[in-house]
């Protein structure tokens, strides 16, 4: 067994990239503080071809010294828009169609790993990850179709949200692309 070389990997150029089928699948983020967190979904968006990243409210936008850190360039393949207000584009994308996902601790939320992917078929579909404290904000939770979280078995009441991003993330990828 031998590692990769960069050339070996045959990874598509930004260009390529920008022209190349996406998954259908669209993230939104809600507040989050840590500009290195950002970062680090945009690099994941890229590594999965999301469809498009929504920046909102008080999320650090580039370019910033921290995101272009974690995010080694993917600011410059994945589609991305900033959005002051959260309620109104996701008003927005609701009534254009979009399933509307977020990623919360509720009274109603489906474990990931129980979640029914099969209602993603055929339909536009939108994931919400919220602020590293606050969680989504409140006036979001109407406005969700689900609400999904993942288990967890230790002491602590969350995932770092760039590392929940990946998880989730990846999990409606597989299913998107393999359904």
């Amino acid at each position: 067994m031998r590692k990769l070389k960069l050339d070996e990997l045959n990874r598509a150029t930004v260009e390529e990239f920008k022209k190349a089928e996406k998954t259908p699948l669209r993230i939104v983020l809600d507040n989050i503080r840590s500009a290195h967190n950002v970062g680090s979904i945009f690099r994941t968006c890229d590594g999965l071809a999301i469809e498009h990243l929504y920046l909102c409210g008080i999320t650090a936008k580039p370019p910033h010294k921290e995101i272009t850190k974690a995010a080694i360039g993917a600011t410059h393949s994945v589609d991305w828009s900033y959005h002051a207000n959260i309620l109104q584009l996701v008003e927005n994308l609701k009534a254009d169609g979009h399933l509307i996902v977020g990623v919360e601790q509720t009274d109603s939320s489906v474990d990931l790993d129980k979640f029914e992917f099969n209602i993603l078929k055929d339909r536009k579909t939108i994931l919400i990850l919220g602020n590293e404290v606050e969680g989504l904000s409140d006036q979001i939770l109407p406005l969700l179709d689900f609400a999904i979280e993942i288990p967890q078995y230790g002491t602590k009441h969350s995932f770092n949200v760039a590392v929940c991003a990946g998880m989730v993330m990846w999990s409606f990828t597989s299913y998107l692309r393999n359904e």
